[in-house]
């Protein structure tokens, strides 16, 4: 007797309105994790917090979101992923308003640590949500691919973003331009979004909570410590010891946290290490991107956000387009092409020089964002596709933590070594011995130092700094494309099936 085949149900119109909502959500995180960069400068000026505490307002929200990623994720599947998305967005609103109006250096990071908590429950919500809301494979890929277009461009619209507010506004606008969208959210995410949760979730395991806190915060801080200050030995070592900890009680638990079969998938294997590799590419570029186009061409800051547009359109394009891609060729073979493409931007940064670059750069970053939003539209959806759906959330949980380790990674070995060839190529020898260690710190501490100096000797030196930056970044180019063509050509012997 045949079993008869049931077709899963579709979306209705509520269920895209609903995923309307969760976008707007994904788009302030994406935002808020690039925009503060820009500014900086006004927020070192206003609060004047030392060098440490600057550090830690940067660097803060990411290690908490990082850390929680995997327990929200898990947490979501047990209490309801509407429930935890709606708790995130009320957090996440008093933390932007608390940043806003920080009054101090100590304040500030406490308010950008409520962020990466509330942040780490609206990640993994949105694209659990999602999961279960979308049912038919070929409508949550294009469910997806929005979710995507939200999560890449606004990473990319954060300076477009940031740069507009603080030309018009004080440097609390980029926090506060939150608050109307997680209002919105929290009105209508009760009438459009659906609750959904494990309805067996088993015991909740606080040590497996703790070795994956553990585990992530150390990584992405060693991470960004070598990136500024050189190898940092102790945390990275302390992190992998906690990774391994954690992944042995994974095994032996009846209900693990994170469900560790999961990774004999050969098509949840491959996409998970796509979603890293393509956030990776991306967030180097936007790193050294901004830099090049403000400090070495002399943009200001709107200037190289809207340089930066045609690339945004272009992520949202291919993150769109994922869903019609897949539909014709294997998701093994788009992921591979998407790889390509984003190597083939890449490439194009070789042609950029200290003068001139600025259409090499417009041309190179299309191509990136072009292949990444297709590349992490098709891992994500692979990611979630793999899951049952009442694990649904932590599912979205290693999606997100891959993304975010990419983002890291991307930022500090890929910033590191255009620092470290920076450094290599600086002429010195035109200095006075105090401006030496600022020269050599940053690109904007040799321009800093370049302002104190005599005309001649000014010229001379900048063209120095201008030059061994881009030097820099042509090698570290080189990098990027060589490892995003080892990973299409990874995808490409890879077997998937649509789920």
């Amino acid at each position: 007797m045949n079993t008869p085949i049931t077709t899963p149900p579709r979306a209705t119109p509520r269920e895209w309105a609903g995923l309307g909502v969760l976008a707007l959500a994904l788009l302030l995180l994406a935002v808020d994790a690039t925009v503060l960069d820009l500014a900086v400068p006004a927020i070192s000026a206003d609060l004047a917090p030392s060098t440490p505490q600057l550090l830690w307002i940067i660097d803060v929200y990411s290690f908490v979101l990082a850390g929680l990623l995997v327990v929200m994720g898990n947490l979501g599947d047990r209490i309801g992923r509407r429930r935890l998305l709606l708790i995130g967005a009320v957090g996440f609103g008093i933390a932007s308003a608390l940043a806003a109006w920080a009054v101090s250096p100590e304040m500030l990071i406490a308010a950008r640590v409520l962020q990466g908590v509330a942040g780490a429950t609206l990640m993994p919500a949105t694209l659990g949500l999602i999961r279960s809301m979308f049912q038919d494979a070929r409508q949550r890929t294009l469910a997806i691919g929005v979710w995507s277009a939200m999560a890449g461009g606004g990473a990319a619209a954060g300076p477009l973003v940031g740069g507009w507010l603080l030309e018009h506004f004080w440097w609390g606008s980029v926090f506060l331009v939150n608050l109307p969208v997680m209002l919105v959210l929290l009105a209508l995410a009760p009438l459009l979004i659906p609750e959904s949760r494990d309805p067996n979730p088993g015991r909740f395991d606080a040590l497996s909570a703790l070795l994956s806190m553990l585990a992530l915060v150390p990584v992405v801080y060693a991470v960004k410590e070598t990136a500024a200050h050189g190898p940092t030995a102790g945390a990275l070592l302390a992190g992998v010891l906690a990774a391994v900890l954690f992944v042995r009680r994974q095994r032996r638990l009846t209900d693990p946290m994170l469900d560790l079969r999961l990774f004999a998938l050969p098509r949840f294997r491959v996409a998970v290490f796509t979603n890293l590799l393509a956030v990776f590419a991306l967030a180097g570029v936007l790193f050294f991107g901004s830099q090049y186009l403000q400090l070495v061409l002399g943009r200001s800051p709107l200037e190289a956000g809207l340089l930066m547009l045609p690339g945004l359109a272009a992520s949202v394009f291919g993150s769109l387009a994922a869903a019609w891609l897949v539909r014709r060729w294997r998701a093994a073979v788009v992921l591979a092409g998407a790889l390509v493409v984003t190597a083939a931007g890449a490439a194009a940064f070789l042609a950029i020089d200290a003068t001139t670059g600025a259409e090499a750069f417009v041309l190179g970053f299309v191509g990136i964002g072009l292949g990444a939003g297709v590349a992490m539209t098709v891992a994500a959806d692979l990611v979630v596709g793999s899951a049952p759906e009442e694990r649904a959330g932590a599912a979205a949980a290693i999606s997100e933590t891959a993304y975010e380790t990419g983002l890291a990674l991307g930022v500090a070995l890929l910033g590191s070594t255009v620092m470290a060839i920076f450094r290599r190529g600086l002429d010195l020898s035109l200095l006075p011995d105090d401006a030496v260690a600022t020269a050599s710190g940053s690109l904007s501490g040799a321009i800093e130092v370049a302002s104190e100096l005599p005309t001649a000797v000014a010229e001379e030196f900048l063209s120095s700094a201008n030059q061994a930056f881009v030097s820099g970044i042509h090698l570290t180019v080189l990098g990027i494309v060589a490892v995003l063509l080892f990973a299409a050509y990874s995808a490409a012997r890879t077997k998937t099936t649509r789920a």
